[in-house]
């Protein structure tokens, strides 16, 4: 019974322990995400309020976050050559959009060449911490872009970002 008792006192401490550093848990949690899947926003603090990620750069040589639009996770490139972020039809459709029913009548000019895009609202759009609310997006039309673009209108909603090395500092 004595042991019994011992293994139910050590069970309770141990998850007493847990809750009191849960936060320190959680920034363990978030590094080991970020290293292990490409992308995935590190969540730096809060200061006054404003959030602060970091973002790794990806084999590739770009900087890729995985963003979350109106709750839907979606792989991205950081673009800050593109005025707008510009989201696959696949993606479009993960975040809620229906590509068919959209009208392609915006031209955009890509590295490519133009092409046609739709405009759209986001309900949300989050790196980590940092959220918008009812941002305005495009979707390019079906085959015209091959991944979806992190662009200006949210980069330019921040109060500032840095790029230190093979890091990405996005600051609310």
């Amino acid at each position: 019974m004595a042991r019994n008792l011992g293994a139910w006192v050590a069970i309770v401490l141990t998850l007493i322990a847990g809750y009191q550093y849960r936060y320190e848990l959680q920034d363990v949690a978030s590094r080991v995400t970020a290293g292990l899947v490409p992308g995935s926003p590190l969540a730096l603090g809060v200061d006054d309020g404003h959030a602060t990620v970091m973002l790794n750069k990806a084999d590739n040589g770009h900087f890729e976050a995985r963003i979350l639009i109106n709750g839907n996770p979606i792989q991205a490139v950081v673009d800050t050559g593109a005025t707008s972020t510009v989201l696959t039809s696949q993606d479009a459709l993960a975040a809620g959009f229906n590509p068919a029913t959209l009208d392609y009548t915006i031209p955009v000019s890509t590295a490519n060449g133009m092409a046609r895009a739709a405009a759209v609202r986001t309900e949300e759009m989050a790196i980590g911490a940092i959220v918008r609310k009812d941002m305005s997006v495009m979707v390019a039309a079906p085959g015209m872009l091959s991944q979806s673009l992190l662009g200006m209108n949210f980069i330019g909603s921040l109060s500032g970002f840095d790029v230190r090395g093979d890091r990405m500092i996005l600051r609310d």
